[in-house]
């Protein structure tokens, strides 16, 4: 089962407050069910949003961020566990080794770069936790379509359609999360 989960989400804001309402609601969710969050340590941005929900509904988290983020002073001051990492390799690393699975929120090219990682990380066999991108008001198609692009045109196997699982609401992330884990 899982009991601890790795969001990806941005640093920012963005300019839909839907994006802070599924990085609130995807906090509070992790908290209700007993599971930890893990996220990249700031305070800033739809992090801080998804942190600060899961604290104010009496959730574990845990922060990891990279030394030149926590100088910048970003970090998030009320996560009880904050790891500092020397870089933002060893940042994702440290988050896949304290969860049991990711979950990823609109956020821009740092959550990119995490989500393609964790993906082909999967499909080396590196890992084989399960990755819900939430895909609430369609944030995440264009990507989803690149991702069609690079099969259809032979670059990656139509497998790695199952090295991830979209869901519409944040709501199903953890449901299908739980699900792929208990296959």
């Amino acid at each position: 089962m899982i009991s601890s989960l790795c969001v990806f989400c941005g640093a920012s804001n963005g300019v839909a407050a839907q994006y802070r309402d599924v990085a609130a609601r995807f906090g509070r969710l992790c908290a209700e069910a007993g599971i930890r969050l893990v996220y990249g340590g700031g305070r800033v941005g739809l992090m801080g949003v998804c942190a600060d929900a899961a604290l104010a509904a009496g959730g574990a988290v845990v922060g990891v961020i990279p030394r030149i983020l926590h100088a910048r002073e970003v970090a998030h001051t009320g996560v009880r566990e904050l790891h500092l990492v020397h870089d933002m390799h060893e940042r994702k690393q440290r988050m896949s080794d304290l969860c049991d699975g990711f979950v990823v929120l609109p956020g821009g090219l740092g959550t990119l770069d995490e989500l393609i990682e964790v993906v082909t990380w999967r499909q080396l066999g590196l890992h084989r936790k399960p990755v819900a991108i939430v895909d609430e008001g369609g944030y995440w198609q264009p990507l989803l379509g690149l991702f069609e692009h690079v099969v259809a045109e032979g670059f990656a196997k139509a497998d790695i359609r199952g090295f991830y699982h979209v869901v519409a609401k944040v709501e199903q992330a953890i449901p299908t999360l739980q699900a792929a884990v208990s296959k």
